[in-house]
């Protein structure tokens, strides 16, 4: 369903009217092309009856109007920046109440107030949301916090990730985005790919090249979607997957064989159990095998370096 919003002022003269220039130091990259925000929310083929779009990283709201014009009824924005407030409240009252702006961090909000936002918009019943989207185009520097942290309450069923319906669609530097994505024995894999992988399938739906920023990056960007598996890989706590990842990766030349040795002789049978060669290295390990891994490791108590 498509709900076209009255006729506002475009992002570029509203960036123009209230002198919004990137902030180099939140690494703000604004996207001006409406043809990309809607491509990016048209192939993320999000379902939007009665559904939570939380985005996060707004600015002046591109990707904003893209997500109500293509029929979302209960939006609610993140916005560190309170330079984007006018902007985003002129949005707001144009969204016929299907748009709400919050400024915080989205590393330390309460998702809770982010829900009773979103409680309050749309015509909708006074009912728990049957799936929650989030999106956004994320500042570079600190995307990758953002997506673990996300991971962490994921793996926890917390905050906005206790729906049982939950996606995320974002934007990465392209290097992050082949990292997220990257299955077992391809060169971009690293932690970040066992992590998201032990939880989602994570897949590129979009690439947006830099020129379609202002100002331009250095970089070409890539819109990754994760959706939780229906049974997770995942079979320890997260944090002791992403430990054993971490000690690996950091010597991704090397043999798992050595790896282990150089950690602890004796836990090189621990690679025999999990039926894991020990003439691989790190990338060429597929996720569920680095799970299995994981577990027993938890169940032991063994501690990692």
């Amino acid at each position: 369903m498509s709900l076209r919003l009255p006729k506002l002022p475009s992002v570029r003269d509203l960036t123009r009217i209230y002198n919004l220039r990137a902030n180099q130091q939140l690494s703000q990259n604004f996207l001006m092309d409406t043809n990309i925000t809607n491509k990016i929310v048209g192939m993320a083929g999000l379902e939007l009856d009665n559904a939570l779009c939380v985005e996060v990283g707004p600015g002046p709201g591109l990707l904003t109007r893209s997500l109500l014009e293509s029929g979302a009824q209960s939006v609610v924005a993140v916005e560190k920046d309170p330079r984007f407030r006018p902007v985003l409240d002129q949005l707001q009252d144009a969204s016929g109440g299907r748009f709400r702006a919050i400024v915080g961090d989205m590393l330390k909000i309460d998702h809770q107030d982010i829900v009773r936002c979103g409680m309050e918009l749309g015509s909708r019943e006074p009912k728990p949301f049957d799936s929650v989207h989030l999106v956004g185009n994320l500042p570079f520097s600190v995307a990758t916090p953002l997506l673990v942290q996300w991971l962490h309450q994921l793996a926890e069923r917390r905050g906005i990730f206790a729906s049982p319906n939950v996606s995320m669609t974002l934007m990465f530097q392209k290097e992050v985005g082949d990292r997220i994505t990257a299955i077992h024995s391809e060169p971009p894999r690293g932690r970040l790919s066992v992590v998201a992988q032990s939880l989602c399938d994570a897949f590129r739906i979009y690439s947006v090249p830099s020129s379609a920023f202002v100002p331009r990056p250095k970089v070409d960007a890539v819109v990754v979607q994760l959706r939780p598996l229906s049974t997770p890989l995942l079979a320890s706590s997260l944090g002791t997957l992403e430990h054993l990842a971490r000690m690996m990766f950091m010597k991704r030349r090397k043999m798992l064989a050595r790896i282990f040795k150089d950690w602890d002789p004796a836990q090189i049978a621990l690679l025999e159990e999990c039926e894991i060669d020990p003439t691989l290295r790190p990338q060429d390990v597929p996720t569920v095998k680095l799970c299995s891994l994981a577990k027993i490791i938890e169940e032991r108590g063994i501690r990692l370096p």
